[in-house]
Parts: structure tokens; C-alpha cells; sequence
């Protein structure tokens, strides 16, 4: 047992290294970019990497965008490690974030805290539902998950767009959106006025027990077996298949949840499109911790750091749009590389 536990700190030990050496490569690169496209990359360099920390503002709606990355790279993470490949997160996010925005708009007397709560859940069913569909596909008819998934997303996603922007628009403003919650059902904000709330603790807190579940129960190193190796699960008396749909309900959900997490911390409100790419973000988070729940959160924040700092070198220098998408997207190629043991 010490054996094996040596061996796991060795393979994270291993992967952060991995992970590292393309990010700082990336980095590099990034400030040859800016030398040369910019008129003046001092400046630039200090709005890429110094601007997200400047300020409460900026720093908050970092560390916000970090906590949205974390839950949703910790559903793709799951549900790589229970053998299976989530593609929709993003419309399981965003079915999950209208229906907890459905919850937060009902007139009720039931107190703030106890509508959030119930929100949540909802959210969290929904996605749930959404995900456990494509395993269950899986498991019984052996239907390509990836497909699935994202074909269910896609199909969901014009519906979620039909019902915020005609029953659920706001017809007192000029916005594809909902009316704002009311201030008792949204999450406490921890660094006002950012964006930041209470979302960031329950990330953390989630990254964590998953960490725990996986690698110190035996439930968990069941999931773990079933996902990596089937045939020995199978000889072992717990057949992969079950895993399959677990695996991607609970990566559903974690998508679901994050969608509240958008709509009740970041937002206030439900706008059409609020998930703007996070499930695939998610997945991008996802591979540069290397599917280890508790290189996600470093990850993540990392992911948001690079992002804030790319719109903000957009913002404050004469850097263009497409220079700016470039150097996102050689960052997270770069640091999606693996290097050889």
C-alpha cells in the first residue's frame, strides 16, 4: 500500500512537472509575440501578466472565471476517469443554469437561502439527468458517448435560447435576459464589486472530496479501475458498464452546478449564451491538470489568468483581436502536450 501511494505521488509529481515545462515554454513564446506586434511591450507584457491582479475588480472576476473553470474541468475529469468522455458540458450547463433560473424567479415565500439551495439542486438534477442519459446510452446500446453527449447538448441549447429570450426575457429591458434575483437569492459576493462569490469555497471544497472519494475510499478505486482498465474490473466482480453512466452523471451534474454557479454568483441573472464557452474551457482546464483533481484548481487558475490577462492586453494596448486569440490558443496547445516519461 505504501508502495502504491509512493508510486501515485510520483505520477503527480510527474504530470506537474509535465505540465509546467510546456507552460513556461508558452510563456516565452507568448513574449516574443508581443515584442513583436506591439508598439510598446513593456506595457503590454505588464497589462498581460501584472493586469488581472491590480486591482479588487479585476481580481475577484479572476478568481470568479477560476471557480467556473474548476467545477467544470472536475465533471470532465470525472467522467475520464470513470472511463467515459463528456462532449456536452456546455448544454448541460446551460440547461442547468435556466433551470435553477426558473427556481430563482418563482414567487415564493420560502426564504432566500432555502431558494438557493432548491436552485442548486435543480441544477445539478438536470445536468445529471442530461449526462446519465448518454452513459446509460452506452452502457446498454454501446452508443459512442462523445456523440451522444454533444448531440443531446446541441439539441437542448436552441430550446435554452427559445424560453430566455421569449417566457423568461425581462420585457422591461432591452436584453436576451431574465430579470435580476431578487438580492437574497444570489450567492454572497466575497469581493465586491467583482464578480467573485461563494462559489470559489464550494470549488475548492468539491476538488477536494473528490480527491478524497477517489484515492482514499473504496468506491473510488473501484470508479478509477472500472474506467482505466474494464476487463480487469470485470474479473475483479465490478463490471465497467454501471461506471459508464455514474461517470457521466456525475460529470453532468458537476456542469449543471456550474451553471449555477454562473447564473446565482457571477451573473444575477440568466442572459442568453451565459456559458460562453466554459464547457469547452473546461475540457482545456481539464488537460492541463491531467485529469488529477487537485492539479484542476492550479489549472484553472491559470486558465483564468491567461485569459484575463489576454482581454486586458486587448483593452489597454494596440495589440489586435486576432493577435489575442493567437496567443490563447498557442498557450493551450502548448500546455496540453505531454511529455515523455
Amino acid at each position: 500500500m505504501k508502495r502504491g501511494m509512493k508510486q501515485h505521488g510520483t505520477n503527480r509529481t510527474r504530470a506537474l512537472l509535465s505540465a509546467m515545462i510546456p507552460l513556461g515554454g508558452s510563456l516565452l513564446i507568448v513574449g516574443i509575440i508581443i515584442m513583436a506586434t506591439t508598439e510598446d511591450p513593456g506595457k503590454t507584457l505588464i497589462d498581460f501578466f501584472a493586469g488581472p491582479w491590480s486591482s479588487p475588480w479585476f481580481i475577484g472576476n479572476t478568481l470568479d472565471l477560476t471557480a467556473l473553470l474548476a467545477v467544470s474541468a472536475l465533471g470532465i475529469a470525472l467522467s475520464f476517469k470513470g472511463g467515459t468522455f463528456n462532449l456536452g458540458g456546455e448544454g448541460q450547463m446551460y440547461i442547468g443554469g435556466l433551470g435553477a433560473s426558473v427556481v430563482l424567479l418563482s414567487a415564493s415565500s420560502v426564504p432566500g437561502p432555502l431558494m438557493l439551495l432548491i436552485a442548486a439542486l435543480v441544477s445539478i438534477f438536470l445536468g445529471a439527468l442530461m449526462g446519465g442519459i448518454s452513459g446509460l446510452l452506452k452502457r446498454l446500446v454501446k452508443a459512442d458517448e462523445l456523440i451522444t453527449s454533444f448531440l443531446l447538448s446541441a439539441a437542448l441549447t436552441p430550446v435554452a435560447d427559445f424560453i430566455i429570450a421569449g417566457p423568461l426575457r425581462d420585457k422591461a429591458g432591452n436584453l436576451l435576459a431574465s430579470p435580476r434575483f431578487v438580492q437574497d437569492r444570489i450567492l454572497l459576493r466575497l469581493l465586491p464589486p467583482s464578480n467573485l462569490s461563494v462559489s470559489l469555497l464550494f470549488a475548492i471544497l468539491l476538488i477536494f472530496a473528490s480527491y478524497v472519494l477517489l484515492y482514499r475510499t473504496p468506491a473510488g478505486y473501484r470508479f478509477r479501475i472500472a474506467g482505466a482498465h474494464p476487463e480487469f474490473a470485470h474479473f475483479g466482480g465490478f463490471p465497467a458498464p454501471p461506471y459508464w453512466t455514474y461517470s457521466m452523471a456525475i460529470s453532468g451534474a458537476l456542469h449543471g452546478l456550474t451553471g449555477f454557479f454562473a447564473v446565482a454568483g457571477t451573473y444575477g441573472l440568466c442572459h442568453q449564451g451565459f456559458p460562453g464557452g466554459l464547457g469547452w474551457s473546461g475540457i482545456a482546464v481539464a488537460l492541463i491538470g491531467r485529469n488529477e483533481p487537485l492539479g484542476l484548481f492550479p489549472a484553472a487558475l491559470i486558465f483564468a489568468w491567461l485569459k484575463a490577462g489576454s482581454d486586458r492586453m486587448l483593452l489597454a494596448s494596440s495589440l489586435q483581436v486576432e493577435t489575442s486569440a493567437f496567443v490563447q490558443a498557442v498557450i493551450m496547445l502548448l500546455v496540453t502536450i505531454r511529455m515523455r516519461k
